[in-house]
């Protein structure tokens, strides 16, 4: 691995048992690899940073391990090294979205009919698949449905609904699921340890929430802020992502709710003067209101807030104050066209909110 490689590559899992969650489909590919049952081709649909690919390349290397049919690649057979050094010519990787036309299909397609060179299995992972033209989609067609032995595709999407039926109805689908923050934090402590980082739980927890279900998107985020400082505080993932700390939202909340139009303005303040975006602040609060809306009305809003569970915990306790007025100035807010003067704005919108709720209180 090159010494320059990013967080993502470095920490990539290398067999079924590292990946972090999508375990319905971790069993079925390892018992297929075990079994040596292998459907002529797969999709994996998702959203980005959820394993499409690495899962991909895990089941290609299950394979042709030299161990095979085994349902764990061993890594120390030359087959299973040079797949994940990407030289194994029975293992093709396509971007779809560079390689998109009817001639690079037909290509593919030839090579196709030569038996596997080197391994037990050819493997053709096409990524983005869904932005193959209607051509290439067409003479794939065929290839999908009768592909000679020991040759299996594997389609990788962010957007299924952009493949044709004939396509779909070809392949074995599976459907990746966004990571939660706990199992995202989880995932970066160990990278911490790993690599002689430090840092704080919170700041893994900001990490988390910002990558928004994608862990890669979360490893991406630590090596900027490691950039910044080899020890990760919440103060250097607000300078690297411009998000506020969680306990922020929750005191600018409080504020509102007691009408505390001076700690409001104080903390909105800070938040102006700072490297934090107007814009993302917003959508924060929004969320945060959301999320003490369904902690406030559902009888099980583990099920539907993403969180750490004090966190979960902070949520019910301050949705027994919830103040609905302050989310829909927010959602008002998001699209003011003021540039430059957006927090003066919100300081202004608020404390008029304020002073009617606590003339309605008085």
């Amino acid at each position: 691995m090159a010494a320059n490689a990013s967080l993502a590559a470095l920490y990539r899992p290398q067999t079924f048992a590292e990946v972090v969650g999508q375990d319905m489909v971790k069993s079925i590919l390892s018992r297929a690899a075990r079994e040596d049952r292998v459907a002529p081709a797969y999709l994996l649909s998702g959203t980005r940073g959820v394993g499409k690919t690495t899962i991909a390349r895990i089941f290609a290397k299950a394979l042709n391990c030299e161990h095979a049919p085994t349902g764990e690649p061993c890594n120390q057979c030359e087959a299973c090294r040079r797949i994940t050094q990407g030289s194994f010519v029975d293992v093709v990787e396509i971007d779809g979205a560079s390689n998109r036309g009817i001639d690079d299909i037909r290509r593919l397609r030839d090579a196709v009919g030569y038996a596997p060179l080197e391994g037990r299995y050819k493997v053709f992972i096409i990524d983005e698949a869904h932005m193959l033209t209607k051509e290439a989609f067409n003479a794939l067609l065929k290839t999908l449905e009768e592909p000679p032995a020991r040759v299996t595709f594997i389609l990788a999407t962010t957007e299924p609904n952009k493949l044709p039926v004939t396509i779909l109805s070809r392949c074995q689908r599976y459907d990746f699921g966004r990571f939660s923050e706990t199992q995202i934090a989880g995932h970066l402590e160990k990278v911490v340890v790993s690599s002689g980082m430090r840092a704080d739980p919170e700041a893994l927890g900001m990490i988390a929430r910002a990558a928004e279900g994608g862990m890669r998107d979360a490893l991406s985020i630590m090596d900027l802020c490691s950039s910044y400082n080899r020890d990760i505080t919440v103060d250097t993932v607000s300078q690297a992502t411009g998000l506020v700390a969680q306990d922020y939202l929750f005191k600018l909340a409080e504020a509102a709710h007691a009408c505390n139009t001076g700690e409001f303005l104080e903390l909105v303040g800070q938040a102006g003067q700072s490297y934090v975006e107007y814009d993302r602040l917003c959508e924060q609060l929004i969320g945060h209101y959301r999320n003490l809306m369904v902690a406030k009305s559902s009888k099980k809003p583990e099920d539907l807030i993403v969180c750490l569970p004090e966190v979960l915990q902070q949520y019910k306790e301050q949705a027994r104050r919830y103040f609905l007025e302050l989310r829909l100035i927010l959602t008002d807010m998001n699209y003011t066209p003021f540039k430059g003067e957006e927090f003066r704005a919100l300081e202004q919108k608020m404390n008029e909110k304020i002073s009617e709720r606590a003339e309605k209180d008085a």
